[in-house]
């Protein structure tokens, strides 16, 4: 006491060891998790998955991530997860490897500090303006076979679990011909007619048109009604992407690999996008989407946080969303494997197109070390 007042002072934890998980989901899938312990015994957990870009993630890859990890938790050993903004100015990060790995310590970091605190990590940022977010379902990878009758089947499974959206990128393996255009073209009509007119639907390009192929594709697809048409072209292209956005009628949506505040600006800027799409493994992590999206939120831009990941990039994004004032709805990896939801304990639940906002410490989660065991890559 001092003066009648209370006086607190930070809690004395030192970060001691980083470690990854490499947990093999499917042929295409791996997420890799990283966890950093403490003196007190308390952990924290981040993700970085796709490091290495999508389905590029081998035994090599993952031990070059070991010693990217390392690289960067020496800066952090002896120091306690509280120091999030020293981090983040210390880093060198340059490239995707080092972004990831960059952001998956300090999600760790939030994760921890929040269960030294016994509070979610969303009071740490201000609290939560909502109970339950509303989720897509991204149905790309589970979709088997690619055709037209394939991704209909995938979006009807997908609805039948209660989902009220679903995303799917059928552009994939990009081949430079009309026909294999058209094919995805005739993709998301399948998809239209099997979940029916009060689905949302949403297409991902993956970067693979030039302008002219971009507006084209979009004008043959006004019918399906998008929810939204996501990179089209390279989301650095910002010229290039704001031509496309001024020539179709769907919303544009952009930026899942982009990183910081400087990588998001000029499509907020320009108006090139209505929606960005930050990603938590990619962007810099927790508090540095919280500053992406206000500063979207200054260019009357919302944000649909990237997310076709694990349970723990999830855990992750749902406390920045329950408090993000311009939030739009969240990205779920749906439908690799039955057993996705139980890598975390309390197990992860989707009701209804919904996830709920826990109240629990940290992200609210702690790793089931016997099933990520049993999946473990390396």
């Amino acid at each position: 006491m001092l003066g009648g007042a209370v006086v607190l002072s930070r809690p004395r934890v030192k970060l001691t060891s980083a470690e990854l998980w490499s947990v093999r989901a499917t042929p295409r899938t791996v997420w890799l998790i990283v966890r950093l312990r403490s003196d007190a015994g308390v952990d924290g957990l981040g993700e970085a998955s796709d490091a290495f870009g999508i389905y590029a993630t081998t035994t090599e890859n993952v031990a070059a991530m070991r010693t990217e990890l390392a690289r960067q938790f020496a800066t952090l050993s002896g120091r306690s997860p509280f120091d999030v903004e020293y981090f983040r100015q210390s880093a060198r990060l340059e490239n995707l490897l080092a972004r990831t790995v960059h952001s998956a310590l300090e999600q760790a970091l939030w994760d921890m500090a929040g269960k030294v605190l016994d509070v979610p990590v969303h009071s740490l940022l201000g609290g939560k303006v909502r109970d339950r977010l509303p989720v897509y379902a991204n149905i790309n990878r589970a979709a088997t076979p690619r055709t037209p009758e394939g991704f209909a089947a995938t979006a009807k499974r997908a609805v039948a679990d209660g989902f009220t959206a679903v995303k799917l990128a059928p552009w994939d393996n990009f081949v430079e011909s009309d026909a294999f255009v058209a094919k995805g073209v005739d993709c998301l009509f399948a998809v239209r007619e099997a979940v029916g007119k009060n689905v949302r639907v949403m297409t991902d390009c993956h970067s693979f048109f030039s302008v002219t192929r971009a507006i084209s594709v979009a004008r043959k697809l006004e019918p399906v009604g998008l929810d939204w048409y996501e990179e089209p072209v390279a989301p650095e292209r910002t010229a290039e992407t704001l031509a496309i956005r001024r020539a179709v009628k769907q919303e544009m949506a952009g930026g899942e690999f982009l990183f910081g505040v400087r990588g998001f600006e000029p499509l907020c800027r320009e108006k090139a996008v209505d929606v960005i799409m930050p990603d938590v493994k990619h962007c810099g992590g927790v508090l540095e989407m919280t500053r992406i999206a206000a500063m979207a939120e200054m260019f009357a831009v919302t944000v649909a946080p990237h997310n076709p990941t694990g349970p723990v990039a999830t855990a992750a994004s749902i406390q920045l969303c329950a408090g993000m004032k311009n939030f739009r709805i969240l990205e779920m990896q749906w439908g690799e494997v039955d057993w996705r939801g139980a890598l975390v304990k309390p197990v992860e639940r989707f009701v209804a197109g919904t996830i709920g906002v826990p109240e629990l410490p940290g992200f609210g989660i702690t790793l089931n070390e016997e099933l990520a065991r049993e999946k473990r890559m390396l």
